[in-house]
């Protein structure tokens, strides 16, 4: 039996056209690779803002095992019955405490378990609940049940997330960033043994602004009108990090920064 695995995690999934990227590159990807563990973020996956069922669904059927959030994880009212009937779409955990679904959860793959938290930052963003005081209150309930946890932390501030990564070095398997849709260069392993990178990219259409075409958000920025944001129609990718993690200490023993085209 494999003294490690592979954890996948998939940088924010942009509308239908990342949805559907995603389910014709993703299975070939985790065979190649071996992955063990999919997480991919969804929280733009719907065809607005947000995450709906139908693309949950679709993102799912590529190969997650786990989908997490942001900032615009409850905007789809119509979504808040299938959060709540979904144990494993996620929800940043420190938003408000009567949010729809939940903010962390433990996969059981059989011979190991992996415990995901989702947390917000507060720079930049709307207020929420302290992400590091946050995290402190899940970590110790998980470990109880495995020593891997991965946490998704999706913030605006690379300095958040990197002193969040430090925070919580030595304690977790993994922290990656996402929100900004540009993946980072800074694919590490901490002192202590946690997997860091600060943002991992994203899923949809290359040439665009975080997904959108491109021309709205140049009249945005030039003349300061738009049109109603749509996903750009040009050829995809898909943007995360594989972590490489030891199954009985939880430790991060590889970590590689990916691009699929």
């Amino acid at each position: 039996m494999a003294e490690t695995i592979n954890v996948l995690a998939i940088g924010d999934v942009v509308r239908e056209a990342g949805c559907e990227f995603l389910k014709a590159k993703l299975p070939e990807y985790k065979k190649i690779h071996n992955i063990d563990l999919c997480i991919v973020n969804g929280e733009n996956s719907g065809k607005a803002d947000g995450v709906s069922s139908a693309s949950s669904d679709a993102i799912f059927s590529a190969g997650a095992d786990i989908l997490t959030g942001g900032d615009h994880s409850c905007k789809r009212r119509d979504a808040y019955a299938y959060m709540e009937k979904t144990e494993m779409l996620l929800r940043p955990y420190n938003i408000a405490k009567d949010a729809p679904g939940r903010g962390y959860a433990i996969v059981d793959k059989g011979s190991f378990k992996v415990g995901v938290i989702n947390l917000m930052g507060r720079v930049f963003m709307d207020t929420f609940e302290n992400p590091f005081a946050s995290a402190d209150e899940i970590i110790e309930k998980l470990k109880k049940e495995t020593p891997i946890i991965l946490v998704d932390i999706h913030a605006e501030a690379t300095s958040e997330k990197k002193a969040l990564g430090y925070y919580l070095d030595g304690r977790v398997s993994a922290v990656f960033g996402t929100h900004t849709h540009v993946q980072t260069s800074d694919a590490q392993i901490l002192r202590r043994g946690t997997g860091y990178i600060t943002d991992i990219g994203m899923t949809g259409p290359e040439e665009s602004v975080l997904g959108i075409d491109k021309e709205i958000i140049i009249k945005k920025f030039t003349n300061g009108f738009t049109d109603m944001f749509k996903a750009a129609d040009t050829d995809c990718f898909f943007q995360g990090c594989k972590f490489t993690i030891d199954k009985k200490t939880g430790v991060c023993t590889d970590i590689e920064a990916v691009t699929v085209r």
